[in-house]
């Protein structure tokens, strides 16, 4: 059973068909948001989004005024994006273009090889599989990311 929240249906709702129209590679939500939509009872801050460097940059030209400018994100040691934060209803997108994770052979690219399709707020939303999730989620070791991947183990 899915769990969301309205601050998610409507990012999703306002964000989801955009990116279905104006992303030419794949692209996928990750993060807390996939957990979400996949059934773990977690907490949605923002919908983080992975893309290609190429869709990142014409997201960044396309939603220019939605451009949150002034946020960082943390974990820059560790992690590495064409990254940019826009402002949607409901709750922040995040968009992380080629995302890498710097571990113990480098940096490697984040990705998911078995991705399903959700529907929430009338849209589908491609998610990586509760396997893929948890594997991902265990690779970037951080606490919140390991309390995701347990919950998503229960489901």
């Amino acid at each position: 059973m899915m769990q969301t929240n309205q601050p998610l249906h409507e990012a999703i709702a306002a964000s989801v068909p955009l990116l279905h129209e104006h992303c030419r590679d794949s692209w996928m939500v990750i993060g807390s948001a996939a957990a979400a939509l996949a059934g773990a009872d977690v907490v949605v801050a923002d919908l983080d989004v992975l893309t290609s460097a190429a869709d990142a940059e014409r997201l960044m030209i396309l939603w220019q005024q939605r451009l949150d400018t002034s946020y960082q994100p943390a974990g820059a040691d560790r992690f590495r994006s064409r990254f940019a934060r826009f402002s949607f209803p409901g709750m922040p997108v995040e968009v992380m273009g080629d995302l890498e994770l710097c571990g113990a052979d480098g940096w490697q690219p984040v990705q998911a090889r078995d991705v399903t399709h959700v529907t929430c707020a009338g849209v589908s939303v491609p998610i990586p599989v509760a396997a893929e999730q948890i594997r991902m989620l265990e690779r970037f070791a951080r606490p919140k990311d390991l309390l995701r991947a347990a919950l998503l183990r229960t489901l």
